[in-house]
């Protein structure tokens, strides 16, 4: 994979970061694209554009604001409350976004002659989104495959990790003090830590806290 092009679907989140990391060890050329869909904070763009350009790989963005035409949800609407209830899916899930986004980047990697796309998603710790399944990606890699006459290979390092064990792999990278610094996951719109009441903070720490505990106390996985 060293000689080749990929695409990295970035948001600048803890996620997707260390994705990148993980794709510009691995491919020669890395190329991010980022998805502006009326997300509550415009600072969640900045924050990816700007680690984009420090690591030195391409960064563009789509406007993808046409969700917001077809479903309310709470990461898009400032109305609805951010929320999760037990047997239902969270308020914050957006129905179609990562089926979207993914067919866009690799329309994008088609463009810039990218053969591999690399996405955060994650089925051990997915809040229940049906579009994280590695089931759904399989299914769609064919279909991009077959819809475009090409060879994509979708790449989701994540799939079977939960948050502490993707603070190790940041660690593995040697780049954990830059994922908890510099990254902003928060549903509120803070950096680093966040505002710790959100359920993506409260995920994020928690898996940090664990790791941290694991390590300092020599406990495998």
């Amino acid at each position: 994979m060293k000689n080749e092009k990929a695409v990295v679907v970035f948001s600048g989140g803890q996620d997707s970061t260390t994705c990148l990391f993980w794709a510009i060890k691995n491919f020669r050329e890395v190329a991010t694209v980022t998805f502006d869909y009326g997300q509550r904070h415009l600072a969640e763009i900045q924050c990816a554009e700007q680690i984009a350009k420090e690591l030195g790989v391409s960064f563009k963005v789509l406007d993808m604001k046409l969700i917001n035409q077809l479903t309310s949800n709470a990461l898009t609407r400032d109305n609805i409350q951010v929320k999760e209830v037990e047997g239902q899916l969270p308020s914050t899930f957006v129905p179609g976004r990562n089926h979207l986004f993914l067919s866009f980047a690799a329309v994008y990697a088609e463009a810039i002659g990218a053969k591999h796309i690399i996405t955060g998603v994650s089925e051990t710790d997915f809040s229940g989104y049906p579009d994280c399944r590695d089931n759904f990606i399989k299914s769609l890699n064919v279909t991009l495959n077959l819809a475009m006459d090409e060879r994509f290979v979708i790449h989701t390092p994540l799939m079977w990790l939960d948050k502490s064990e993707v603070w190790e792999l940041a660690d593995e990278l040697d780049v954990l003090d830059f994922v908890q610094e510099r990254t902003l996951t928060c549903y509120n719109g803070i950096p680093s830590t966040g505002c710790t009441e959100c359920p993506a903070c409260k995920l994020r720490n928690a898996g940090l806290a664990t790791y941290l505990s694991r390590k300092s106390g020599g406990v495998s996985k």
